[in-house]
């Protein structure tokens, strides 16, 4: 049996791309996560859109304020505030799950990703972090991509979670020829993260959380 994917869409919401996206997964019935950049759910057309992923029964989750610079290279207040003004941004949206993913600056796992601030404050809001196994890296090779996502499911020994981003750089044309290629192979689409993929939980560990987050920079 082929490896089963959760699919998950990073740095949107935008209209040029988050709207094709949404049309095609409704079409093949294929759930998905969408993490989105807080800042950008100050546009009233961009939140509309993370409304509508929300409405049609994707999870919408927290992906910083800014995607800047990873939260483990800052400060301990500034990695705290760029995930607690991203909630209050979601509001609802982010209910029940409250699930976050830091931003891997370009898609790497590392101590980079968190620092112990952040850490805190996401143990104690009963957040669960998202991360990933699959990277295809579509925001840097937009045509060249389901390749490479085609080679990472062939090579899988476990279920996928997958990161694509929704951004407007004709990536997502290629979406639904890949998706049916998947689902012409029997590919299931997990409407949850692997667990393997999920190192906190509602608030708790599931496992030793050291290899991702960093020291807080001295004062």
């Amino acid at each position: 049996m082929p490896s089963p994917i959760c699919l998950s869409f990073d740095n949107g919401p935008e209209p040029e791309a988050t709207p094709f996206v949404l049309d095609v997964l409704a079409r093949r019935r294929i759930p998905a996560i969408f993490f989105v950049v807080g800042e950008k759910l100050r546009d009233p057309a961009r939140r509309a859109l993370a409304e509508r992923a929300r409405a049609e029964g994707h999870p919408v989750g927290n992906h910083t304020l800014t995607h800047g610079v990873p939260l483990g290279r800052r400060g301990g207040a500034e990695a705290v505030a760029e995930i607690a003004k991203t909630d209050a941004l979601l509001g609802r949206l982010r209910e029940p799950e409250r699930l976050f993913r830091p931003n891997g600056g370009g898609g790497e796992l590392g101590p980079h990703l968190l620092n112990a601030s952040a850490v805190r404050h996401l143990r104690a809001g009963g957040h669960t972090v998202v991360l990933w196994n699959a990277v295809p890296r579509d925001f840097a090779a937009p045509d060249d991509w389901p390749a490479t996502a085609f080679a990472q499911h062939a090579a899988a020994t476990g279920p996928l979670l997958m990161v694509l981003h929704d951004l407007p750089n004709g990536a997502m044309r290629h979406l639904d020829r890949v998706l049916g290629r998947w689902q012409d192979l029997g590919v299931e689409f997990l409407a949850t993260p692997p667990a393997a993929c999920v190192p906190l939980r509602a608030g708790v560990p599931t496992e030793a959380l050291d290899r991702y987050v960093s020291a807080d920079p001295a004062p």
